[in-house]
């Protein structure tokens, strides 16, 4: 305790404002299911160390956009990291700045990936995509390199990312807010027509629309999709596009949260991230053993935490990949897997606040891709409260004091708990921030230099 300051009567405050770090572990939300005797992949899992940070934690639903709404990852992330009043630019911006590519300004631009589809009563539906052998993945290239004249006759600028993907920019649109023309739900829908979400983006949507059909020209007279046919294997005929969107003027992390933030990334997804929000990065490989792979992950956290961040974002898709599988139990042997790692929460809750929950729910089970179901969330700091929760999942966390909790409401939680909670009424930075700020503007001592 520091003595009080002249003229002062309450003692000075310490400082013991501390980290954060939330470990996502992607799509970890479940239902309840048969094959598992009525319990999710989470509660069915032998997660002993999880278990225990929950029992020296709080724990609660994540529910990241109330019930109903399923969202995407991106989406997720985006309110998770504090950033739902601020407009989605679209998945497509963070996917190129992940990448490398770099992304200008007020560019309309989408994900192009070549497909193969089937025509049925005037519509066409989309039925596969480019495979990872090498005959495919030739093909495609030299699909993309007879595509190149048409691309650029409209105006197109394409960055190619292997396996029939690319990323294509429209310097002569500034709006790039339309819908996908592809389906996602590949037998529910058929290849769509490209809507303008707004207003401004009504002539891009009708550009994309007339290349897209061109290019559906071209794709079924190419010699090489003639050839595909000849040797048995579908053409790759159609080209979709989704996740469109344009780059504006985003504040970085630093400045909507007030403190210096870093990421554990996986894919050019998070890499991306990184590079919009202007989060240190630590990429390193993923390992086939989940184990090992969670261990380099909480290693690399740490070290983002010694260089300075304040809040640290860890990531895994193997519960997503796991849950998409449709394989119950593909999904608990990776929680166990991951769940051996995860003894160093422990010890590393007893510096930083720590949290662990997943970005939404993928049922391993059902024709659905994402729901809104509810996801555990554990919460656990140096001052956390314990709650009397025993366990690790989805019934054991809904008796939790965290109840339910929205994105949006992670971090301020979060800072409030590493005992840096943004003061309201106390006014030091132009804007709101989520967290107290570690570096509000000082005023300069030389006078004069504030008009410099």
């Amino acid at each position: 305790m520091k003595p009080p300051g002249y003229g002062e009567d309450q003692p000075r405050l310490a400082d013991d404002r501390r980290a954060v770090v939330m470990v996502v572990l992607d799509g970890l939300g479940d239902r309840a299911l048969p094959e598992l005797g009525g319990r999710t992949p989470s509660e069915a899992a032998a997660t002993p160390n999880l278990d225990e940070f929950a029992r020296r934690g709080a724990s609660g639903w994540h529910l990241p956009f109330g019930w109903g709404a399923a969202p995407s990852s991106e989406v997720a992330h985006w309110a998770m990291f504090g950033y739902s009043a601020v407009p989605f630019p679209g998945r497509t911006v963070l996917e190129a700045l992940g990448a490398g590519f770099d992304v200008p300004l007020e560019t309309a631009m989408t994900f192009a990936c070549l497909r193969t589809s089937r025509a049925v009563d005037g519509q066409l539906f989309v039925t596969g995509r480019t495979r990872r052998d090498p005959r495919d993945l030739a093909d495609a290239e030299e699909l993309y390199d007879e595509l190149d004249p048409l691309f650029s006759t409209f105006g197109a600028q394409v960055r190619r990312l292997g396996r029939g993907e690319a990323i294509a920019l429209f310097p002569a649109f500034t709006n790039g807010a339309v819908t996908d023309s592809d389906p996602f739900f590949e037998d529910f829908h058929p290849w769509l027509k490209v809507l303008p979400v707004h207003d401004q983006a009504a002539r891009f949507a009708a550009h994309l629309n007339e290349l897209l059909l061109t290019t559906r020209q071209l794709l079924e007279g190419s010699s090489v999709n003639l050839r595909r046919a000849a040797d048995g294997r579908p053409p790759l005929d159609v080209l979709t596009t989704k996740w469109s969107g344009h780059r504006s003027g985003i504040p970085s992390f630093r400045t909507l949260a007030g403190v210096a933030g870093g990421a554990v990334t996986n894919s050019r997804l998070y890499r991306g991230l990184c590079a919009l929000l202007g989060l240190a990065e630590i990429n390193p490989p993923t390992l086939e053993n989940l184990t090992m792979d969670m261990r380099s992950r909480l290693e690399a956290a740490e070290t983002l935490i010694a260089d300075g961040a304040r809040f640290v974002h860890v990531h895994t898709k193997a519960t997503d990949e796991a849950g998409h599988t449709k394989d119950p139990w593909a999904k608990v042997v990776a929680l166990e897997a991951i769940d051996t790692a995860l003894s160093s929460l422990l010890e590393l809750s007893r510096h930083a606040v720590v949290i662990v929950t997943g970005d939404h729910a993928t049922p391993s089970r059902s024709g659905v891709l994402h729901t809104s179901d509810p996801t555990p969330f554990v919460i656990c700091g140096p001052d956390t409260r314990p709650d009397p929760v025993e366990a690790f999942g989805e019934s054991a966390a809904a008796a939790g004091w965290i109840n339910r909790i929205r994105a949006d409401e992670i971090l301020p939680l979060a800072f409030s708990e590493a005992n840096r909670p943004v003061f309201l009424g106390h006014r030091a930075t132009a804007r709101p921030t989520l967290a107290l700020p570690d570096s509000p503007e000082a005023m300069p001592l030389v006078p004069g230099a504030l008009r410099g």
